[in-house]
């Protein structure tokens, strides 16, 4: 069976598992804006996935992850919560790819979804990466992820 045929005929599950998974992370922003707004979201997300993996065109989706981007950074949302949305999305579709598919078909399937997926994610991050740099944001103190090295070794 073809993927986008396979992902429509089990949209209401897909998105059913998506969204009690974005639930069980209780994510604040989506908590908030209520099961409504969660569950017109995600279906948007899903069909413009499996719309990009039918024609294999990623601008539709381009289009879509900038503009959330936006609005979810705008709205104080945090990247994490966006990105959770994408994750609960991807996971539920991966479980009923893996569980449909034939062995010999699963590959090419998981190929597809994969990187509509990541191209989604990969933008809405790139997004919020420059939007976030416009602002003034306090220096990171990156001390911490060098344990072990003590200040003025230039050992390599």
């Amino acid at each position: 069976m073809k993927l986008d045929t396979l992902l429509r005929e089990s949209e209401a599950e897909i998105l059913d598992e998506a969204f009690a998974d974005l639930q069980r992370s209780h994510v604040s922003h989506y908590e908030k804006a209520g099961e409504a707004f969660t569950r017109e979201r995600l279906a948007k997300l899903f069909d413009l996935v499996v719309g990009a993996i039918e024609t294999r065109s990623l601008a539709p989706l381009s289009a879509y992850a900038d503009r959330i981007a936006i609005e979810r950074f705008d709205a104080g949302f945090d990247i994490s919560e966006v990105q959770m949305a994408f994750n609960s999305l991807e996971e539920a579709m991966w479980r009923r790819v893996v569980g449909s598919e034939p062995p010999g078909e699963l590959a090419e399937a998981i190929g597809l979804l994969s990187t509509v997926l990541g191209f989604g994610k990969d933008t809405v991050a790139r997004k919020y990466v420059s939007l976030a740099s416009q602002k003034h944001v306090p220096s990171l103190n990156l001390k911490a992820l060098f344990s072990g090295v003590e200040e003025g070794t230039t050992e390599a």
